[in-house]
């Protein structure tokens, strides 16, 4: 209230996430199994989910299995309910945007770390992109899509969609240390959605889409067409990369498709 007196544009900032730790989040990610994982997107995307909740559980039983994490992160308050329980089986989603942020601030950070600790895997993935190895930089982000948990949110804008593969894509290229990796440059006449300098002068432009009506094929040409359109490898050239290298991705749900010009 007292930055919305001295700004009327000021808008509401998160507070009870901030008022403690949040490692209850990140404990019950780190435990979820691929079941748990697809039951996260849900909630993340607006669903209930039935869930048995035990309001008896003691301390040492917290971790003791990823059932009982659920029954506490109801009563932590990070999930709600949204009826009454029937013989303890609660409909629970998430209660507000403020939590719904704490889950996807702790989704990234998991992606991030689970990711990056397989220096191997992610090196070859990055390898990839300047050998113009199409068909492996396709089946890894597959990979990667499937062993992800998803942020996406339905209810939202395609371009909002899109935030999701656009961080995952760029986290896991940020990894190559002597690499020039950014977001949203300005290249050509427009900004890029990933641009990528090499020591080898190699350029590599790169524009993401969300397919929408699920035609991966139509929405990579369309990413194609943006980049000729606004000259995003002009804009490489110009910072002396000899050799520039075009790729068009296209997502929808775990699904994605790559094209290369």
């Amino acid at each position: 209230m007292k930055k919305l007196m001295a700004d009327p544009k000021a808008e509401p900032e998160a507070f009870w996430i901030n008022t403690s730790g949040n490692d209850l989040v990140k404990r019950f990610i780190d435990k979820a199994d691929k079941t748990a994982q697809n039951e996260i997107e849900r909630l993340i995307a607006g669903e209930a989910i039935e869930k048995k909740i035990r309001l008896d559980l003691t301390y040492n039983e917290l971790d003791s299995s990823i059932a009982n994490l659920w029954s506490v992160l109801f009563t932590t308050g990070y999930l709600t309910q949204t009826d009454r329980a029937v013989r303890g089986v609660y409909r629970l989603v998430i209660p507000n945007r403020e939590v719904r942020e704490v889950f996807v601030l702790q989704i990234r950070e998991w992606f991030r770390e689970t990711t990056l600790a397989d220096s191997l895997r992610i090196n070859r993935f990055c390898a990839a992109f300047p050998a113009g190895d199409v068909p492996t930089i396709q089946a890894m982000l597959q990979d990667y899509l499937w062993d992800s948990i998803s942020v996406r949110d339905t209810a939202v804008r395609i371009d909002r969609k899109e935030n999701f593969y656009h961080g995952m894509v760029l986290g896991l290229l940020q990894s190559q240390g002597s690499w020039l990796v950014q977001s949203n440059a300005e290249t050509g006449e427009g900004y890029s959605d990933i641009s990528v300098s090499t020591p080898g002068r190699t350029g590599i432009v790169i524009e993401l889409k969300y397919a929408n009506n699920g035609n991966l094929e139509a929405a990579c040409g369309e990413a194609l067409r943006q980049i000729e359109e606004k000259k995003y490898a002009v804009g490489l050239q110009r910072r002396g990369m000899k050799n520039v290298i075009r790729y068009g991705m296209a997502f929808w749900e775990k699904e994605c498709m790559v094209v290369m010009a």
